[in-house]
């Protein structure tokens, strides 16, 4: 059952795991995180008038650290090296 908020599903299933998988590895470059650090990453389709719509959502489990929370205002074929980085400098 689909409820309309989590990203594509469907015949677009190897697309979206391609997608989630690149993001991981850009992410994993870029903050430099070890192969323990455990990546999500969701697109989730936003109804509320207040959000940009579609968003990537990015959680990082580093072992030892709280888990840190990203939110990128685009869909996960969308995320650039430089919207990760901006992402990120957000954060700290």
């Amino acid at each position: 059952m689909r409820f309309g908020l989590f990203g594509k599903g469907g015949p677009d299933k190897s697309e979206a795991a391609a997608q989630t998988h690149r993001v991981k590895e850009l992410l994993r470059e870029i903050a430099g995180l070890p192969e323990e650090a455990a990546i999500a990453v969701n697109e989730i389709l936003c109804a509320d008038p207040a959000c940009p719509g579609t968003e990537t959502v990015i959680l990082v489990m580093n072992p030892g650290e709280k888990t840190k929370a990203f939110k990128l205002a685009m869909a996960m074929a969308q995320v650039t090296p430089e919207a990760l980085r901006e992402a990120l400098s957000a954060s700290a």
